[in-house]
């Protein structure tokens, strides 16, 4: 498995071994090991899985407290994914990594507890894996406007975006609360 850092730290890419032939492929999602080893060291306690069409932009969600590790994959289809490291007095504060994913690729990406996340549909329809390190809750989620103007993430839009009623309303980051949003050793 290839371990790709970013410039966000913790978010890390992983282009995991595939090993085919002419029936198809076989390949390791998750090794509490070697993903360990690689830096990852909280449990995973919930999977989800989402089907989206093209154009489909989920994000940007976040949960503080009982933040979200996420470990996300493209099973089918392709989709731009995004983290944006949204701990007070970080030094990469506000700033995003985006990266694609995809079914043929089968890579994928860890988003840390801390981070918001997103992704945009690239393929026609796409199925979308996490695995998370916190269960979900409601109480404590939070979703930050997906074209934040001073985020500035370079969404590859293929038109406008297809949105859930949520995602529509969210506001830009710093229109969120201080205390909504983790301090950088929050999570350390």
């Amino acid at each position: 498995m290839k371990v790709i850092e970013t410039r966000l730290p913790g978010v890390l890419v992983f282009e995991p071994k595939v090993f085919g032939d002419a029936r198809g492929f076989f390949m390791e999602t998750w090794s509490r090991q070697r993903y360990r080893e690689a830096g990852i060291t909280q449990n995973f306690v919930q999977d989800n899985v989402s089907a989206s069409c093209k154009g489909t932009l989920r994000g940007l969600h976040f949960q503080h407290p009982k933040g979200q590790g996420k470990l996300v994959q493209v099973y089918t289809g392709a989709v731009f994914d995004v983290a944006v490291d949204i701990r007070k007095g970080s030094s990469t504060f506000g700033l995003w990594y985006g990266v694609e994913l995809n079914g043929e690729k089968r890579n994928q990406m860890y988003v840390p507890p801390g981070f918001a996340h997103g992704f945009y549909v690239l393929s026609d329809t796409a199925m979308f894996s996490y695995k998370c390190t916190e269960l979900y809750s409601p109480a404590t989620e939070g979703s930050i406007l997906w074209n934040d103007p001073e985020i500035s993430v370079a969404w590859p839009l293929d038109g406008e975006p297809l949105l859930s009623d949520k995602d529509a309303i969210s506001v830009p980051l710093n229109q969120i609360p201080l205390d909504r949003l983790p301090d950088e050793e929050f999570y350390a």
